[in-house]
Order: C-alpha cells, then structure tokens, then sequence
C-alpha cells in the first residue's frame, strides 16, 4: 500500500460537492441576469447574506471554545469597528496568545 491511496468514493463525493457548488453559483448569476428589476424583498435578502454567512461563521467557535477563543473575538470586534482587517488580525492573535500563555486561559 503507498502513502497516498486514493478513494473513489471520496473523489466521487469531492466531484459532486463541486459540481453541487458551482450549480448553485451558476444558477444565482442566471436567475439574477434574467431580471429586469430585482424586486425589493430579495434584493434585501440578498444584502442580509454577508451578514448571515459571517454570524455562521463566528457564532460556532465564539459559544463553543475556551474564554481565550472568545476574548480574542471580542478584542478583534472592537478593533474591527475602527481599524483596517491587518490590524484585526493581528490584535486577535495577539488577544489569544495573551489569554493563553500570559494568563493561562485556555487550552
């Protein structure tokens, strides 16, 4: 056996998760396209996606991890609100090696 095997199923999954995606992009720039107007209930659901895919991303790992997970998220929050995304970043790595190795908080 070598150290790379590969899985035909998992190749198939991999393929159709792919295909899957690029389907549902593809059909949204159609659907989007085809309208002359886009009405108004959409065009505000379309605006609330940003923030929706954002709080699915934050949310998880803020309710589920240790206090030096959610103290970095915070710190970044307010710097966020102020400072441009580098900055962010760097705060909330900064933020989580503080609470971690500074006040042994966390994992």
């Amino acid at each position: 056996m070598s150290a790379f095997s590969v899985d035909s199923q998992t190749v198939t999954l991999i393929l159709m998760a792919a295909i899957a995606t690029y389907a549902t992009r593809l059909g949204g720039y159609i659907l989007v396209n085809s309208l002359k107007r886009i009405p108004p209930r959409v065009e505000s659901a379309l605006n609330a996606v940003p923030a929706a895919v954002l709080v699915t991303l934050v949310a998880p790992p803020f309710v589920n991890s240790g206090w030096d997970v959610r103290i970095a998220m915070i710190a970044a929050l307010v710097f966020g609100l102020r400072f441009p995304g580098l900055m962010v970043l760097v705060v909330g790595w900064a933020a989580v090696m503080a609470a971690r190795h500074g006040f042994g908080i966390g994992t």
